[in-house]
């Protein structure tokens, strides 16, 4: 099931079923709704976004839950928004009423441990997911023009388009400070093995999506082109937790028929490069026959690409270039 596009006029809720929205600044959501609005959209809040356990920065599984499935049941609305990331949006898996979903097909966006919730929809209900921008994303001053492009290109219209690469990326906390900001020239996707892929999207955040391995929700990875990345919680052996999260899911038996790996630019922290890249991947046997591109605009560095989780990917990569193509 592929959601409508959106049109000037339609609603878009913003829920919390991650981290709450208390954690964002009044500048940051003044910026993320005008820009939201802009694009001709009413914003809507869930009834618990604002709720946060101390220790947690979340509210109960229970509200979580409510306010996902809420904004699915709502006719009115037509897209979902997270709030923000987190680590615990695993918990409301079982509390998730997927048939409402199916009865109620519309836009599911969010990145990083959103992962588990998009994937996990995508597996149980058909729908097509998203893997874009959070509404906090949305509060970005400055850098967040390619993000918006391709937000748009996924959302407001119908055409299949090329990725490419951004100008530049930025690793810092924008959040604290939204006038003095990095921005760092991008080198852009590169060929780690060279040759031709196409098929339907699964992945996102590496770590969040093998929290799905064994259960109900893991999507099938059977023919996939896969796109992986992730945080720099690990920091300077995010080489090594990369590399066995990344084996955990190549011993998955549907793995020998994935079409090819679509890798994200990592943060800073990790101290990756493109030698650590082609070390990681020229170490596994299993992928020597399998198209595989690295620095690609998405994770946890900005700006990112929004790419459809079950849509369609064609690669092509041979003689140093470079053509990813999506549609869904």
């Amino acid at each position: 099931m592929i959601p409508a596009k959106l049109k000037s006029g339609d609603e878009v809720r913003i829920i919390a079923p991650s981290r709450s929205m208390i954690m964002l600044g009044e500048d940051c959501k003044k910026i993320a709704t005008e820009r939201l609005e802009a694009l001709g959209l009413k914003v809507t809040f869930g009834k618990y976004v604002m709720e946060a356990d101390s220790d947690y920065l979340s509210t109960s599984v229970e509200h979580r839950a409510q306010d996902l499935n809420d904004a699915f049941r709502d006719k009115n609305v037509k897209a979902i928004l997270t709030v923000i990331g987190g680590f615990n949006s695993n918990q409301l898996l079982n509390y998730i009423d997927y048939e409402n979903i199916k009865e109620n097909p519309k836009i599911f966006c969010g990145f990083s441990d959103i992962t588990a919730l998009s994937n996990a929809i995508h597996a149980k209900t058909g729908l097509v997911t998203y893997s874009g921008p959070h509404y906090s994303s949305f509060g970005m001053l400055k850098g967040f023009e390619y993000s918006l492009e391709y937000f748009k290109k996924m959302f407001f219209q119908d055409e299949e388009f090329e990725v490419l690469s951004s100008e530049k990326w930025s690793d810092d906390a924008w959040f604290i400070d939204q006038e003095n900001r990095e921005f760092i020239d991008n080198e852009g996707m590169f060929i780690i093995n060279e040759g031709k892929a196409e098929g339907n999207i699964v992945g996102g955040n590496l770590c969040t999506l093998n929290l799905l391995q064994g259960t109900p929700y893991m999507p099938d990875i059977s023919n996939k082109v896969l796109f992986l990345e992730d945080d720099d919680m690990a920091g300077k052996i995010y080489l090594m937790e990369f590399d066995r999260n990344l084996q955990s899911l190549m011993h998955m038996p549907e793995f020998k028929t994935v079409k090819g790996i679509v890798l994200g630019r990592s943060q800073k922290a990790t101290e990756m490069n493109k030698e650590k890249w082609f070390k990681l991947i020229k170490n596994k046997p299993e992928l020597k026959d399998i198209p595989v591109i690295a620095g690609v605009d998405f994770g946890h560095s900005t700006p990112i690409i929004t790419f459809p989780i079950g849509g369609y990917a064609k690669l092509e990569a041979s003689n140093n270039k470079i053509k990813l193509t999506i549609k869904g």
